[in-house]
């Protein structure tokens, strides 16, 4: 039984998947599809040596910041390490916020079909005149696509399209439901912290960023052709600091962009994971979150009951 561990950014994802695969004698797998890649790690919370507490974490920094991100790619690994741990005995506790992701290593997910030549003319269609024109586009074809992908997220949206131009279908639609017959079996758990406190939360880590030493993180990946990679590049936070480092505007004008974009994206990512039923959702912090977490998993075998908190 795979336990999935989801919501939006900033809920403490990463810190409760630790305290369960201490508990249950588990592995975390990163589902966050920019802790993929090495060296983006104060802009994306990576966790550090010390916080992961001795326990083995896979899926981090496999890519480098040049390669543009595949889903494709990732169900093939996450399937391969999920594998790798249930045959040790372990319990895989898969752990992120990218609702694709998550789906890919839940066994979701059939990939359609590609086209070299249709992606290379949308590409070049988004190096000439940005993603604006092809969000419209997307969204006039198949807004149930359009409200699950950011505006700003040129990749995702030529892929979109790409697929509706090969297959003469809405992307939305080659997405399955949520069938438990046809997925890994999994427990899912998801991390509900009010609005105005999230909003705080996501304020505070961007402050921590800055503070971490952000700027030089993302000059030093500059260096290594994070302007040249059509996902990193975009990735929160470090898409605005390239921006400051070319000019285009002041420290502090991208850090008060970095809080916005990210307060977006967190709203994207609860509608995603809100319709989702298969999804148990607790709120809390520290202890307390740990017990209500376990006491969604006592259906797993061997596992003793442990009653909510309060």
């Amino acid at each position: 039984m795979l336990v999935a561990v989801v919501g939006a950014t900033a809920t403490g994802k990463s810190d409760l998947a630790v305290s369960l695969a201490r508990a249950l004698d588990g592995e975390v797998v990163n589902a966050d599809s920019m802790q993929l890649y090495r060296g983006m790690d104060i802009g994306t919370a990576k966790l550090s040596l010390a916080e992961r507490q001795g326990i083995p974490h896979h899926l981090l920094d496999v890519w480098d910041v040049t390669k543009a991100a595949s889903v494709a790619d990732y169900q093939v690994l996450a399937d391969r390490v999920i594998a790798g741990i249930e045959a040790r005995g372990k319990v895989p506790v898969l752990a992120g916020g990218s609702g694709l992701y998550v789906r890919a290593a839940l066994g979701d997910l059939n990939f359609p079909g590609t086209d070299e030549r249709l992606r290379q003319r949308l590409e070049a269609e988004l190096s000439a005149r940005g993603p604006s024109p092809l969000y419209a586009r997307l969204r006039a074809q198949d807004p149930r696509a359009a409200a699950a992908i950011l505006p700003s997220n040129g990749r995702r949206i030529v892929r979109a399209l790409e697929v509706i131009e090969l297959s003469g279908r809405p992307f939305s639609a080659t997405l399955p439901g949520y069938d438990a017959a046809r997925s890994r079996p999994a427990a899912q758990i998801g991390l509900s912290v009010p609005r105005p406190e999230l909003d705080r939360r996501i304020e505070a880590r961007v402050d921590r960023m800055w503070a971490s030493g952000f700027e030089a993180e993302v000059r030093g990946l500059a260096g290594r052709g994070l302007r040249e990679g059509k996902t990193a590049s975009r990735a929160l936070g470090y898409q605005q600091m390239l921006r400051y480092l070319d000019g285009e505007c002041t420290l502090e004008q991208a850090r008060e962009e970095t809080v916005r974009a990210t307060r977006r994206f967190a709203r994207r990512q609860e509608s995603w994971f809100r319709r989702d039923p298969r999804i148990s959702w607790i709120e809390g912090a520290g202890e307390e979150l740990t017990a209500r977490a376990r006491a969604v998993l006592t259906p797993i075998p061997n596992e003793p009951s442990v009653p909510p908190a309060g």
